[in-house]
Formats: C-alpha cells, structure tokens, sequence
C-alpha cells in the first residue's frame, strides 16, 4: 500500500511541498490541505512541479480549504478534491501517512 503525503503549508512561505515531492514514492498519493491548497492553483511557480507529480502519483485537495480560500475557479486540471470523508477514506487506503509541516 501507499503512503498518504498531507501538505498543509504554502508553497510559498516554506518548503514543505518541494521536499515532499522530493520524497514521494511513484503511486504515492498527496493531499493538500488547509494553506497547502495554494500547491494546487495553476499559473504560479510550482505549477509545473505539480503537473509533473500528477504523472507519479495521486493527487487531491481538500475541497473545503479550496473553497474557503476562494480557489475553485484556479485549480490544476487533474487535481481531485475529496471532502472530510474522502480525506478519511485516502487514510484509511494508505498503509501510513506522512505530514509535511
């Protein structure tokens, strides 16, 4: 089974996101949460990591941190966004799970 990978910071403000892809396994799933969401808007600086990652591995956004910070409309194409329960349910999937604080 694959780790679940939770970013939760901004890629903007630290580095969470480029050592978690650095780290990934291929068929490793990342989930962005609370400022983690801003990994998943297209146009900026990491957008090309993030489409690249999109090739090795799963990834999703949790839909209420995307709406809360009014991102919907500037999601990368072929990012899913899962609710509270499908974040349980990627846990549940995943034999362990790593924080990237």
């Amino acid at each position: 089974m694959a780790t679940l990978h939770t970013v939760n910071k901004s890629p903007f403000e630290k580095n969470s996101l480029e050592r978690c892809l650095s780290t990934a396994k291929d068929g490793s799933t990342i989930l962005f949460i609370e400022d983690g969401v801003y990994s998943a808007v297209k146009g900026t600086k990491v957008s090309s990591s993030i489409e690249a990652a999109l090739g090795k591995h799963n990834v999703y956004a949790l839909k209420p941190d995307v709406t809360t910070r009014g991102l919907s409309d500037n999601m990368i194409d072929g990012i899913e966004l899962v609710d509270y329960d499908g974040f349980v349910d990627l846990a549940a999937e995943c034999s362990k799970v790593q924080s990237w604080l």
